[in-house]
């Protein structure tokens, strides 16, 4: 037996010799959620016809270090899996008109030095690796290897401008991924709610936060964007992704999570819980307002409206809402001004959004194509207005301090109105005890 530091494997003919033999062929067939190939087909053909005579290049990316030589889980460039409908690291695929060419980084297969050397691409390391002829024939496409590309990859703004308008709009393939993560989120949501029992009791916000990520990874890629809980005093502030707090027994509980499905599809929901089950009187004067206003928003939300008139809607109810309990410190009508806008001090943040691929959908769009625009079938966003009164401000009653509440739901925009995609939660705050109680049974 030898002393010493171990011998490196890859200087040893004899074990490099035998580790080239010996192997079987595993099933290398790519893992295409179903559809996703014709649903790409027909993505390209309405890219082509938006761009015509453009040669176009789009590369998937690759996972970002998280420390040394570990990386995050890999996610794929949204326009590159729209177009391709595959996850592919490093991959590219370039355009002429429809007409797709997809390139991939070889996988090192047994008789390759990568094949058990190399930790991120070998065989051995990564599990079943399909090659440029697996993928082909999944995709229907030409697949090469990346060492044939000789295109630039470029940054082009009306490139990427052009795919956020396109895919403001989408197909019945999308819409049905999208109701699929929208299911799936709402049985995320029943897990959290009878986990907030063992929250209390010791591991806090993160115990809830971990139960939704596992069971977004097990019904799906994992969360949609880092999910927020937040308790107390940490459910105003917006972005309450740290979770590194107690779950308070008679505070409210604010989730703000989405299930990513297989597709990349993701939904963005809110709703706001009492811990105890049951709303004091000031939760529930909070929560009803931030009701109140959700409901206007939604009913703003139709073909022909603009996307704005939901905002606009929101935020007449909160104002009148606010006035109502003496803390505007000037009239509704300067509040709502475009001088004025003091009622956004609780309420800072936008109340919807497009959504799809990315939770923030189609951000790259012109701002008359999005904001400036008018709704119309097949659009799909979130409407999510809220009340926000931190415990340190000192505009706010003591009563009201801490308090957060939000409400999101996700909407697909139909001939005569909208659908809301996650109406199985409720939004009243009856309905939410009621629908709490039954978690519990």
């Amino acid at each position: 037996m030898g002393e010493g530091r171990p011998p490196k494997l890859k200087e040893i003919p004899a074990f490099v010799e035998y580790m080239d033999t010996g192997w079987d062929t595993p099933d290398r067939t790519p893992q295409v959620v179903p559809g996703a190939a014709e649903a790409a087909a027909a993505h390209r053909e309405r890219l082509a016809a938006a761009l015509p005579g453009r040669t176009i290049v789009l590369a998937a990316g690759e996972a970002p270090t998280r420390s040394n030589d570990t990386t995050y889980d890999f996610r794929p460039n949204s326009d590159f899996y729209w177009v391709t409908g595959c996850s592919i690291e490093n991959a590219v695929v370039v355009l002429h008109g429809a007409d797709a060419t997809l390139y991939v980084p070889p996988p090192a297969y047994p008789g390759e030095p990568g094949f058990w050397t190399d930790a991120r691409h070998g065989e051995l390391w990564v599990g079943s690796a399909p090659g440029p002829e697996d993928w082909a024939r999944a995709l229907g496409i030409d697949v090469r290897p990346l060492s044939e590309l000789s295109e630039d990859v470029t940054v082009d703004e009306e490139l990427d401008r052009t795919l956020a308008e396109l895919r403001m709009f989408k197909d019945p393939w999308e819409v049905g991924q999208l109701r699929e993560a929208v299911d799936r989120t709402v049985e995320g949501f029943a897990a959290v709610v009878r986990e907030i029992p063992a929250a209390v009791a010791g591991p806090g916000e993160r115990w809830l936060q971990g139960t939704f990520d596992r069971y977004a990874r097990a019904y799906g890629n994992g969360p949609g964007y880092a999910s927020i809980v937040g308790s107390g005093a940490h459910a105003p502030t917006l972005h309450w992704v740290r979770c590194d707090g107690p779950v308070l027994p008679d505070a409210l509980v604010l989730l703000d999570m989405g299930v990513e499905v297989r597709s990349h599809y993701t939904a963005d929901v809110t709703r706001t819980f009492p811990a105890s089950g049951r709303f004091s009187t000031a939760q529930r004067q909070v929560h009803d307002l931030v009701e109140k206003a959700h409901r206007a928003g939604m009913a703003a939300v139709a073909p022909g409206r603009r996307f704005s008139d939901f905002h606009h809607a929101a935020m007449e109810v909160i104002a009148h809402g606010l006035a109502d309990w003496g803390l505007l410190p000037v009239s509704v009508d300067e509040a709502l001004s475009d001088t004025g806008q003091h009622h956004r001090r609780y309420l800072v943040c936008g109340i919807g959004h497009h959504l799809g691929l990315d939770v923030h959908d189609c951000a790259r769009a012109s701002e008359d194509a999005y904001h400036g625009a008018v709704m119309a079938p097949d659009m799909v966003l979130t409407v999510e207005p809220g009340l926000y009164f931190h415990a340190h401000d000192r505009t706010v009653p003591p009563e009201l301090r801490g308090i957060g509440a939000r409400i999101e739901d996700d909407l697909l925009v139909v001939s005569d109105g909208a659908e809301v995609l996650s109406g199985a939660l409720p939004q009243d705050s009856d309905g939410l005890e009621k629908w709490m109680a039954r978690q519990g049974d």
